[in-house]
């Protein structure tokens, strides 16, 4: 399996549940999913992340090239097909330009095109004033779960040492 992380898991994984300070494997654990193949996001998660002056900023920084992926042409039809969706979903004009200038349409779009698993902390909720990815992953047939259930699935074990 292939999982492409929303700049989300990232952010709240650094505040909040592995902490650079006090949870290293976690950011190694991403690291060596990565250098095996499982793990990447998209350059718009980049972006997303390195306008920050923080630790996150300077891990994101310091990620080998295609960590981040960048848009190929598989990668064109599927932001039509995200965007013909979300046009047709009845959202709010706000919501839906909201949605097209970030780095979620384009992660949804990349999953789309290359069968990937999209990572969110993100819940669905049908509301119209913002297009959420699993709504999204629902009405377009991506995969997608939280960074436990990835974490999981992967059998990650951050255990100390004895």
């Amino acid at each position: 399996m292939t999982y492409l992380l929303d700049a989300n898991v990232f952010i709240q994984a650094k505040n909040l549940h592995y902490g650079f300070d006090f949870c290293p494997a976690f950011w190694r654990w991403l690291e060596q999913a990565h250098d095996d193949g499982r793990v990447f996001s998209i350059e718009r998660v980049e972006d997303e992340i390195a306008g920050g002056a923080d630790d996150l900023a300077e891990w994101v920084a310091h990620r080998p090239a295609g960590f981040f992926l960048s848009p190929d042409a598989a990668v064109v039809p599927s932001l039509h097909a995200v965007s013909e969706w979300a046009n047709g979903g009845g959202y709010e004009p706000a919501a839906l330009a909201t949605f097209l200038q970030i780095a979620d349409f384009y992660l949804i779009a990349h999953a789309h095109a290359h069968g990937h698993i999209v990572v969110t902390h993100e819940v669905a909720s049908h509301s119209t004033k913002r297009i959420k990815i699993p709504d999204a992953c629902i009405a377009l047939g991506v995969r997608h779960m939280t960074p436990y259930e990835m974490l999981r699935v992967e059998r990650a074990r951050f255990v100390l040492a004895p």
